[in-house]
């Protein structure tokens, strides 16, 4: 039984900031000399324009919801986190099954690692869209950057026990609540890389109507010596975030064998194009390096890498559905996450 990607919608947030503006306010918040340097050179290499975010507290003369005079506490991020995920979620979501009886809707798979709250925006979608009360719900957290993945083979998974099974997959991240505003360079790094947006998906059994990803496997890795060098936990001034410059040297050490190991085990499928999670414009460098890739084969990528930033688990789905309106054949998509770990698909695309 073959589970398909039927659609993929996206939401924004509702403020967008280009990222020379962004730098330049990122330096004024900044009282050392050496570190407004360092800033703007990590801000220069960034290969980021515009990035989004739920709030407004980086414009001129606005009285900031989150970053004031005071650094804001974890309650006070997650808050925040609350009341916009679910607007935003409920959003994608409505988008995502356009056309379809709500009542078709059998799970919601709901992901996101930088907020909690119970009920949740899983909750709310039911409740909000008219899905059935009945509707099975589950929340992925706290995996990082890679979560779609675990999220889309669990929803095949899904339609492969029960044909008639249609799950909702959304992907949510509010990447900016989480700043951490010093001199450190994990954290300067971290802050000119990440946004907020999401993205929703339906995964079913069914043949689709239009084009569509038909989810041919799944494979996860671990590359233990990254560990300390990718990872996020839960501090009392919101997440902190370990993001280390090594990581995309380990990455690209290591993906050439992880790519041919995981196409020799489905059968060495010919490869017509590349999905990459977008993590950081380094690490597209060294994945296309690494695979001995055509400068064109990451444009997409780099391109939602320009446009979005990098917003944790929602960024494939952004690069998949810009890919699903215009690239033909076998996808293979992978992301990168805290461990480090590696998440790779292969995706057929079927369809008109």
């Amino acid at each position: 039984m073959t589970a398909y990607l039927h659609h993929i919608a996206i939401q924004e947030p509702a403020h967008g900031y280009e990222q020379d503006f962004i730098r330049e306010r990122m330096k004024d918040w900044s009282a050392e000399t050496k570190t407004k340097r360092l800033i703007h050179a990590i801000y220069q290499r960034s290969g980021i324009e515009r990035r989004g975010s739920v709030l407004a507290d980086f414009k001129n003369d606005v009285v900031p919801e989150l970053y004031g005079e005071q650094t804001p506490g974890t309650g006070a991020r997650n808050a925040i986190y609350a009341r916009h995920a679910r607007t935003m979620a409920v959003q994608a979501a409505e988008k995502a099954i356009a056309g379809m009886d709500p009542a078709d809707v059998t799970h919601v798979i709901y992901v996101s690692c930088t907020g909690f709250a119970n009920p949740g925006p899983d909750y709310h979608i039911i409740r909000d869209l008219g899905l059935r009360h009945d509707t099975q719900r589950y929340t992925l957290g706290f995996m990082g950057c890679y979560a779609a993945f675990p999220a889309l083979r669990m929803a095949a998974q899904f339609c492969e026990a029960d044909p008639r099974a249609v799950v909702l997959v959304v992907c949510l991240e509010l990447c900016t609540l989480h700043m951490q505003i010093d001199d450190k360079p994990d954290n300067i790094l971290a802050n000119s890389l990440f946004a907020d947006g999401c993205a929703a998906a339906v995964v079913s059994a069914r043949t689709p109507d239009g084009a569509g990803f038909a989810l041919r496997g799944f494979e996860s890795a671990l590359l233990p010596s990254g560990e300390a060098d990718m990872a996020w936990d839960i501090g009392d001034e919101g997440f902190n975030i370990v993001l280390s410059s090594y990581v995309p040297g380990i990455i690209g050490a290591n993906v050439r064998a992880l790519v041919g190991g995981m196409l020799q085990r489905h059968g060495g499928p010919r490869i017509d194009h590349w999905a990459v999670h977008p993590g950081g414009r380094s690490i597209l460098d060294k994945v296309q390096q690494s695979l001995e890739l055509p400068p064109h084969a990451l444009a997409v990528p780099r391109a939602v890498l320009s446009r979005h930033g990098n917003m944790s688990s929602t960024t494939i789905l952004y690069v998949l559905r810009e890919m699903l309106a215009t690239h033909h054949g076998m996808t293979c998509a992978m992301a990168f996450g805290p461990g480090l770990t590696v998440e790779t698909a292969l995706l057929e695309r079927v369809g008109a």
